[in-house]
């Protein structure tokens, strides 16, 4: 009988959710769905000194912004730390594990000695088979897996194939220090064994790590979960994704106006793909995620290539939902942006019925909401240097349409296009030469939404008072 899949995502709490780190657990996730199974989350907090609440918090957050979900409660490693000693001392009841007395200067002298010979640091394996009776007084030893000396340990791995390491190029690890912390190894392993998970899927940097825990699941009696080592996510240059390339949290891209299913829909397509499929659905993504589709090669982050899928997005977005994230963006950073702090009644009307047009132009909400700055402005508007210049150049437009818009009895579509159109015919402009400087005047802007769209979204009283501030 099959097991029923169970992922994990197993962050550090030593700083945000990084790029990576979300796309690893969105893989995680969308195996899970795809299979009907679970997915779980572990808080890797046993580096006390770096783990934060801080870290936590921003990591959870930005798992439940982005729309992934995790069964269960999550499970905190630093709590289980008794339960990783236990297990590593039933190891070495069974022989399976021995206390290791090498002092830090043998450890140094074997670190020198390879580096001399050019191989790896390789413990010796110096008190393997030693007795108990030669250990020296006031020590206090570690505990290391005895680890086989002879054969390979072998990964079947989903996306890379099959791995093996020769078990002579494998030293014993350190399953406890000691002070009695258990290390990193033996507290994956337990956990990934006591929360039932049958399947990890993670970046291939920890490919290597894989035949160590496979080792320590071996001499546990323990069955090996499935394997998938995905490539790490590069820079446009081919490097490391680093900070300089946009390795941020995702609260910054949340920052940077970023829908989460337009980041969901890009991260997805970074390693895997159906077909030539470029967007997807979030049920699309479930139905058709499967880890044979996992390329081996590594994938390149490319900010033009984001906007170009979160523009997209946004077209296919309802008003009323992009009214709901820009007010969701607003208090993050409407402080920074001079933005206002929340939309009213009456400016949330104005941005849904200018949001057909906005979202046109735009690429993310930062940028929407700075196209839209004439819906919120305060008089009297600040001008771009290309706007103020238009308006320079057509005082003379702006004092000849005045009273004919004041005029207007009606104020709609039509009705302001017609007096637009025919003030520029009765100069003998061209229409843009009207348009240019009016739009400029309402909106602060050489550019924006189409013109007659602002005057109908503004309102009559509005645009008369614009134009006086000019005049």
């Amino acid at each position: 009988m099959t097991r029923p899949v169970v992922t994990r995502f197993a962050p550090s709490p030593t700083g945000f959710l990084h790029i990576g780190g979300a796309r690893t657990a969105l893989f995680n996730w969308l195996y899970a769905r795809h299979t009907g199974g679970k997915m779980l989350l572990r808080i890797e907090d046993t580096d006390r000194e770096r783990s934060t609440d801080a870290a936590i918090d921003a990591i959870l957050s930005g798992l439940k912004w982005l729309g992934i979900t995790w069964d269960d409660e999550v499970v905190y490693q630093y709590s289980r730390a008794e339960r990783h000693r236990e297990v590593a001392l039933q190891m070495l009841a069974e022989g399976k594990a021995y206390y290791c007395y090498a002092s830090p200067e043998e450890l140094t002298e074997m670190r020198e000695k390879a580096r001399a010979e050019g191989k790896p640091m390789r413990y010796d394996g110096r008190w393997r088979d030693r007795p108990a009776s030669d250990a020296p007084a006031g020590v206090k030893p570690v505990i290391r897996l005895k680890a086989p000396l002879e054969g390979e340990t072998v990964v079947e791995d989903r996306v890379q194939g099959r791995v093996n390491w020769q078990n002579k190029d494998l030293d014993d690890l350190v399953l406890l220090r000691s002070d009695g912390g258990p290390t990193y190894m033996l507290a994956v392993v337990v956990d990934d064994h006591d929360m039932g998970v049958t399947h990890i899927i993670r970046g291939d940097d920890h490919l290597t790590n894989a035949a160590r825990q496979t080792q320590i699941y071996q001499a546990c009696g323990w069955e090996v979960p499935e394997m998938a080592h995905i490539p790490l996510i590069h820079g446009p240059d081919g490097a490391k994704l680093s900070k300089r390339h946009g390795a941020l949290g995702v609260e910054a891209y949340q920052a940077m106006g970023y829908l989460p299913q337009a980041l969901r829909n890009y991260l997805v397509r970074l390693g895997w793909s159906h077909g030539d499929q470029e967007f997807f659905s979030m049920d699309e993504m479930i139905d058709f995620f499967d880890l044979g589709a996992i390329g081996r090669s590594a994938a390149r982050f490319d900010f033009t290539k984001l906007e170009h899928v979160n523009g997209h997005t946004m077209r296919a977005t309802a008003d009323a939902d992009l009214v709901a994230a820009i007010e969701d963006l607003l208090p993050v950073l409407a402080a920074d942006k001079h933005w206002p702090a929340t939309l009213d009644a009456d400016l949330k009307g104005r941005f849904m019925t200018a949001m057909p047009g906005l979202k046109e132009r735009a690429r993310s909400l930062v940028e929407l909401m700075d196209q839209a700055y004439y819906l919120y402005a305060q008089r009297t508007l600040t001008l771009e240097a290309k706007a103020e210049a238009l308006i320079k150049d057509g005082k003379e437009v702006l004092a000849a349409i005045r009273p004919e818009l004041e005029a207007l009895e009606e104020w709609s579509l039509a009705s302001v296009e017609a007096v637009v159109r025919a003030q520029a015919e009765k100069s003998g402009l061209k229409l843009g030469q009207v348009a240019q400087p009016l739009r400029a005047t309402l909106t602060g802007r050489a550019t924006s939404p189409g013109l007659f769209d602002v005057m109908v979204v503004l309102g009559k009283q509005a645009c008369l008072g614009r134009i006086d501030d000019q005049l």
